[in-house]
């Protein structure tokens, strides 16, 4: 039996889009909305088995139905951009997954699924319609079948007749009778004013169909009912016909055999799902990357030795070390590589680490070596002793600054994109998950000389990409010199107090305990709040709150939920506090502990250097730079961060609205620049000119979303973004962004020319030359080009800004070894600093930090830093 699926495309992209909080991947993109639809792609797959499938779109926003009736779903809000930007990532899915997907001029995907369930069912095939809107239901028959989403689009409801009959006791084809009484206000069909969905049913009961209800007009019991079904006949009967799917729609010649459906995940999906960093996607299809076949009858000659000379090492240009684990901190190195003008040499590690001439070598500072991630080389040989000197080049780090946009910079990719096609890529060649495994000793040397061979011939071609993108002095005077600092901050590690995180979660369970008993007097019983089924119950049957919304299982407890009924009962508040209490223990103060070293004590997290296409630096590992600081009982966290030695301090730095700044000086905005010269407060000073009020009439509230839109115009936020952040309309949030580009002119002469000088450039670039490509900057596809002249417009903003912190960590580790100062710097977290120093050094360093961080670079506006010190990290604000 033939069975066809039938996806209704923008209702399912809605349902994903509002789903999901606003996802973007490293790139920036927009991801939220592509996740869902795509997981609810390969949900319907899985569950359905289809054998042809259609994914059916709206072509545009008029169609025949406004011939008829010129307000058809007038009223509708205008799609966020934000959603937008993702149906060309949706359609590209489905194109890689070979899954057919239409749509037609003045039609909509309705039409085009009802024609489609209609030639199925002729067929004689099994129908399955998957959609949010319950239009659809009047194509329910006994071939076809509606699955409706009702929570996010991970429930689904499914309808046969006798469902919609139980839901709405009438047949499916009635329907649209029913709206042509009730109307629907979400498509602004207007049905007969003053009747709701139980007089209507009651009416179709009655009287069969909206012809039978005016065919006995007399017949109908209540005067103002009659009246009303008398006054809007016409209406009655349009709001019918509009409601009505066309279920002949002319297609261009769709049939059914273009729908068939053969289920493929080849590479371009997978391919497709990195680039979009669908990691859990890609497990989920079982992709695993296989070797490709041509590399190996490539022959690289290498000599495996157990022990090498210093006249082997003469002249050498590359050094290569392997290790598997992502965390090269506790990453076993499964041997060296090196290559030059004496041959390829592979050492086993032992052995190489052994021998004091190969040792000597990497220590040397005038031995130069050309590596692939500096970073993680030297934090390795740190571990074991060994302080890698003489890089001159970074394959990883030239690659990611030539282009930050490539999904991926694992030495063969970088290779292949050259046309070096030698390299295996190392997921293929180890495998991955329980399938990773270190091959025999011959294999893995083979596998090494390739790699090291390929960063011999790599290194004057990145070199001379660099060169010509004039980003040369980007790698040797920033980059680099910054993943040493960087590994030092590593491996030097940040000092954690095990018995304060300990004490903190203990505290928090007896909080926990005590708010639990409240909760349960409250409700006047005794149950487990984790549990949503038993929360439920008490909610929605015990304490009878208003039903927000239901799942599968009962009734929902979502956050969303919870933060509708605040105002319903004093419990939601505690039921709210109780959950953040309790991630708060299990992800952080539990993950914390979990991640401490068993020998230093300390936590060593890794900096992502070469990661975000804006150049700011992440952290993994645990992640330093995302400790939740909003509840009380989160900043507390920091007090388990404390310097290593008795009597010194912790010092944090951090610069104010450094992006604001860059954006004055990038757009050269007058009104900015003196607001920052003259060291106004910002935000009342961009408040008063928004609101038109004096600074002493200003409230915190104007100061909060004055606050909202200088930082969301550094973001290129858009009108829905504000309105979501404030909780405020669209419309209002279109004019505070308006009346900001009325007081600052030269941002908004900036935002237009930056973004026509990226349709000549291809490409955006920061103070210091870091450049983010934006391919789709002069596409035709309206989606993607707005996404891009978004991204044009604050890259240049943000990526400066990380490159001063960068430039500043680089000086400030440098001034530190010149004035031979004890101190240590710790973290970067966004655009903060933190130290740790000996008490006597603290007043040295209230003068060095602010110096080196307020003129680590040049702009028409001046840095500012604010510091301060402490006992702890939390003491230190």
């Amino acid at each position: 039996m033939k069975k066809l699926v039938l996806v209704d495309g923008n209702s399912i992209a809605f349902r994903a889009f509002f789903a999901l909080p606003l996802l973007s991947n490293d790139k920036g993109v927009y991801t939220n909305g592509v996740y869902g639809f795509t997981n609810m792609l390969l949900k319907i797959i899985e569950e359905e088995q289809p054998t042809h499938m259609l994914v059916a779109f709206d072509a545009g926003k008029t169609t025949f139905r406004h011939e008829t009736f010129k307000q058809y779903k007038g009223g509708r809000e205008k799609t966020p951009p934000e959603l937008s930007e993702q149906i060309p990532f949706m359609h590209e899915v489905l194109d890689r997954m070979h899954i057919k997907h239409y749509q037609k001029d003045q039609y909509e995907a309705d039409d085009i699924i009802g024609t489609m369930s209609r030639k199925g069912q002729e067929a004689g095939w099994t129908v399955k319609v998957v959609t949010g809107d319950k239009d659809l239901l009047q194509l329910v028959d006994d071939r076809t079948m509606v699955s409706l989403t009702r929570k996010g689009i991970t429930d689904m409801d499914d309808y046969d007749s006798e469902k919609v009959h139980e839901r709405y006791e009438i047949e499916p084809l009635r329907i649209i009778d029913l709206k042509g009484l009730m109307g629907d206000s979400s498509d602004n069909i207007p049905g007969v004013p003053g009747v709701g969905e139980k007089t209507a049913i009651k009416l179709l009961k009655q009287f069969g169909s909206l012809e039978g209800v005016y065919a006995d007009l007399d017949k109908v019991s209540g005067k103002k009912l009659k009246e009303k079904l008398t006054d809007n006949k016409d209406q009655a009967m349009m709001s019918k016909q509009l409601a009505t799917i066309n279920l002949d729609a002319p297609l261009d010649g769709l049939t059914l055999d273009e729908t068939v459906y053969e289920e493929q995940i080849t590479e371009d999906v997978a391919a497709l799902f990195k680039d979009l960093g669908f990691n859990t996607l890609l497990e989920r299809i079982g992709y695993e990357a296989e070797i490709d076949e041509a590399s190996k009858d490539i022959d690289i000659d290498y000599k495996l030795v157990s022990d090498i000379q210093k006249e082997d090492l003469e002249n050498v240009s590359a050094l290569l070390m392997e290790m598997v684990d992502e965390n090269y901190h506790f990453a076993d190195i499964q041997g060296f590589a090196v290559a030059g003008d004496n041959g390829c040499f592979v050492l086993e590690t032992d052995q190489a680490l052994n021998s004091q001439a190969f040792v000597e070598w990497l220590e040397d500072p005038n031995e130069k070596k050309v590596v692939f991630d500096a970073k993680r080389a030297a934090v390795a040989l740190k571990w074991r002793g060994v302080d890698l000197r003489g890089i001159i080049f970074d394959i990883n780090m030239a690659s990611y600054l030539i282009d930050p946009s490539e999904s991926g910079h694992d030495l063969s990719d970088i290779a292949k994109r050259r046309n070096l096609h030698y390299v295996f890529h190392d997921e293929a060649f180890y495998g991955k998950g329980a399938k990773r495994q270190i091959p025999e000793r011959d294999t893995l040397a083979d596998h090494l000389a390739r790699k090291v061979q390929a960063m011999v011939e790599l290194e004057p071609m990145l070199k001379k990409e660099l060169q010509d993108n004039q980003q040369l002095s980007l790698l040797t005077d920033m980059e680099m010199p910054l993943s040493l600092v960087l590994a030092e901050m590593e491996f030097k590690g940040v000092e954690t107090d095990r018995d304060t995180l300990v004490e903190m979660g203990q505290a928090i369970n007896e909080k926990l305990q005590v708010i639990e008993k409240g909760i349960h007097e409250m409700a006047g019983t005794s149950f487990n709040i984790n549990s949503p089924k038993q929360l439920g119950e008490v909610l929605f049957e015990t304490l009878e709150l208003p039903v927000i919304k239901k799942t599968k299982t009962g009734y929902s407890t979502s956050a969303d939920v919870l933060e509708k009924l605040r105002p319903e009962h004093e419990i939601i508040d505690q039921i709210l506090v109780y959950r953040q209490l309790g991630k708060l223990n299990s992800t952080y103060i539990e993950g914390l502990l979990k991640v401490i070293h068993p020998e230093t004590g300390k936590i060593h997290t890794r900096f992502n250097q070469a990661l975000t296409q804006t150049g700011r630096l992440s952290s993994t590992d645990p992640n330093l730079q995302n400790i939740p600081i909003r509840l009380e009982e989160g900043r507390k966290i920091r007090k388990a961060f404390v310097p290593s030695q008795p009597g010194w301090r912790i010092f944090a730095a951090d610069y104010s609205q450094i992006e604001l700044r860059v954006l004055a000086h990038i757009a050269g905005d007058e009104n900015l620049i003196d607001a920052f010269n003259n060291e106004l407060d910002i935000h009342t000073k961009t408040a008063m000119d928004v609101f038109g009020v004096r600074s002493d009439e200003i409230t915190d509230i104007m100061r909060r979303q004055a606050k909202a839109v200088n930082f969301g115009i550094v973001y290129g936020i858009s009108d829905f973004g504000l309105s979501q952040n404030l909780g405020i309309t669209r419309k209002d949030a279109k004019a505070f962004i308006d009346k900001y580009f009325e007081s600052y002119p030269g941002v908004q002469e900036y935002m237009t020319e930056i973004v026509q000088q990226a349709k000549l450039d291809g490409y955006v670039t920061t103070l210091l030359k870091r450049r983010r490509y934006l391919p789709e900057i002069t596409s035709r596809n309206f989606n993607r080009r707005s996404f891009a002249e978004r991204t044009a417009m604050n890259t240049p903003i943000q990526g400066s800004a990380a490159d001063i912190i960068k430039l500043a960590m680089i000086q400030m580790a440098e001034r530190l070894e010149d004035e031979q100062l004890q101190t240590n710097m710790l973290l970067q977290v966004h655009d903060e600093l933190i130290f740790e120093a000996p008490e006597e050094e603290i007043d040295r360093l209230k003068d060095i930090v602010p110096d080196v961080m307020e003129y680590a670079f040049n702009l028409d506006v001046p840095l500012k830093v604010d510091y301060a010190y402490g006992s702890t990290w939390y003491d230190a604000k």
